[in-house]
């Protein structure tokens, strides 16, 4: 099976997730961030920011919706079934903070074929309402099986 590679360098529409306090709060909790600038509005602010702050790997929540349109649009032809997370690479820019809208768009940065496996390679950016990059990621899927 050879795999398609049409889809590299498509840039897929921006996707906006707007940013809240509870969903900062669940996130923390889920990953056992108990820094209080991410639960308590008042330390967060005593801090200097003016409301809670997302850790940092909230940006996975934030990024996901554009990053999901591009691995699951048929031109990527990314075998599911066949699929295991190869790595994820993270730059931050500035913090991102309760009630801020986030918007990010994902391009397709490489298909290729490598030791009879699919590497998938995606690329998000992800900005503020202030157009400042929070946070660019690179998201690589590696599918067995391809050759």
């Amino acid at each position: 099976m050879s795999l398609s590679t049409e889809a590299v360098g498509r840039t897929f529409p921006a996707v906006s997730y707007q940013v809240g306090r509870e969903k900062i709060r669940e996130y923390a909790n889920a990953v056992g961030e108990t820094n209080p600038i991410h639960h308590d509005v008042e330390a967060a602010r005593a801090a200097g920011y003016p409301d809670l702050v997302a850790p940092p790997m909230f940006a996975v929540v934030y990024a996901a919706p554009s990053v999901a349109q591009a691995l699951m649009h048929p031109d990527v032809g990314l075998d599911f079934s066949m699929m295991v997370h190869g790595s994820q690479e993270f730059r931050w820019g500035p913090v991102v903070i309760a009630g801020e809208e986030i918007s990010t768009t994902t391009t397709v940065k490489e298909i290729a074929e490598r030791g009879g496996m699919g590497f998938y390679v995606f690329e998000s950016v992800s900005e503020n309402e202030r157009a400042e990059v929070v946070c660019t990621a690179i998201w690589t899927n590696i599918v067995r099986g391809t050759s």
